[in-house]
């Protein structure tokens, strides 16, 4: 493989451009973004993932990777463009329509293009198939398809997309071999080769089958907390089973991947996949939820901080975030500051932005909000409460530093005291 175009320049997209351009294949990337080819051009990168930074520099610098907002004739073309949920939790398409149009313009025999991002079932053969074949080509014969979903952790990308397995799907077994032959320029892990459907709905189960028992697990702090037990220990106890493994409750479920990837199982077939909407809307409840214990804790007008508002720990990214999702419940209602150190409009002094709060709500566990000094953040609260929706901090550490401590998934008065519980794990 001489030469790829990367279409979308993104959380996925850029650094699987970075792998390739790194292990000698030429990388022409794609985006319709003027000021994200500029950065990237210019040796830089607009996302935030450890190491990718150092390759687009080296990279770019030896001429392996140019960016532009049109499609350049390529000996394969790989899709990595965004597919959000509409209002009516359907996928939009859009962005996946209009690049294969870009791509069928220069289309020629022998090419290969692979659809990365993550679609609805059949959406390859249903959607992307035909509008390539508006080159005139036929897939399967004159050209390879296939489907290749990214399986990645954020945070993570650049190790995982070498070491982990990939599931990929052709439209015929000789698109699946093609792709499989790409990959393997950087891929260690295995490569299962499927159809494009098989393909599709992996990467959507794997998405829903946590999404689901996030659920199970938020649905068991409600019960907890009703009951007055903690479900922190529940879960803890339960998966010393060795055949049990509940996930962990908390305020939602974030990101373009948990947050979205069922929605596009049910719209394939919203009469015969009850459990997997139930579960969604368990999820996107826990805002609602945490707004509601919030109003039991503080009055209305009462300041206060939220810790993290990103989808999860460690990362920049916002996407389908359920802090955000909160924060807008409570915005009419109350004062709400947001500390955050990986989102540059939030990076600011905690202790400066707690003065005279009246709750400081922990809702990412991030891990740099383990240097809080809490006696420190105690002093400047108008009253020291906490609420920590992620079971971040000891209880015994908060009560220490003087705060009233109420954690999401427990009742105020359930089980044994923070004292006891400390000297059970010990014995262990």
């Amino acid at each position: 493989m001489q030469q790829i175009s990367v279409l979308g320049l993104g959380y996925i997209g850029l650094p699987t451009a970075a792998m390739f351009a790194s292990h000698g294949v030429k990388v022409f990337g794609v985006d319709v973004n003027e000021e994200t080819c500029r950065i990237i051009n210019n040796g830089g990168v607009h996302i935030e993932e450890p190491y990718l930074g150092e390759i687009i520099k080296e990279q770019v610098a030896r001429g392996m990777i140019i960016c532009s907002s049109e499609v350049q004739p390529a000996d394969a073309f790989l899709i990595a463009v965004p597919t959000p949920i509409t209002k009516e939790k359907t996928a939009d398409l859009s962005y996946v329509i209009s690049a294969g149009k870009s791509v069928a313009k220069v289309l020629k025999r022998g090419d290969l293009v692979v659809l990365e991002s993550t679609v609805p079932p059949r959406c390859t053969l249903d959607v992307l198939l035909p509008v390539l074949e508006e080159s005139g080509l036929k897939a399967g014969e004159d050209f390879h398809l296939a489907h290749c979903p990214e399986r990645v952790l954020p945070g993570q990308i650049i190790y995982e997309l070498k070491h982990n397995n990939r599931v990929i799907g052709g439209v015929n077994m000789e698109s699946a071999e093609k792709a499989r032959e790409l990959y393997s320029v950087f891929v260690e892990g295995e490569m299962y080769l499927t159809d494009t459907v098989t393909a599709e709905l992996c990467k959507l189960m794997e998405n829903t089958y946590r999404d689901v028992n996030i659920a199970l697990a938020n649905e068991l702090a409600k019960i907890c907390e009703r009951l007055g037990t903690n479900a922190w220990d529940v879960i803890k106890y339960a998966n010393k089973h060795p055949r049990v493994n509940i996930h962990q409750p908390g305020p939602g479920v974030g990101g373009h991947c948990l947050a979205i990837d069922p929605w596009f199982v049910v719209e394939s077939a919203p009469d015969i996949s009850p459990i997997i909407e139930l579960s969604r809307n368990t999820n996107d409840s826990m805002p609602q939820y945490v707004a509601d214990k919030i109003k039991d804790l503080v009055p209305h007008g009462s300041k206060i901080v939220v810790l993290g508002c990103t989808y999860k720990p460690d990362i920049d990214d916002l996407r389908e975030s359920p802090i955000m999702d909160l924060v807008e419940l409570l915005n009419d209602n109350y004062e709400v500051v947001i500390v955050d150190p990986f989102i540059n409009d939030y990076d600011v002094n905690v202790y400066e932005a707690a003065t005279n709060a009246e709750l400081v709500i922990l809702g990412v566990h991030h891990k740099k909000f383990a240097a809080i000094d809490l006696v420190k953040l105690g002093k400047v609260l108008k009253t020291p409460v906490l609420l920590d929706t992620r079971n971040y901090f000891s209880r015994s550490d908060v009560e220490r530093a003087g705060f009233e401590y109420h954690l999401l998934g427990a009742s105020d008065e359930s089980g044994i005291t923070a004292a006891e519980r400390e000297v059970a794990s010990t014995d262990e």
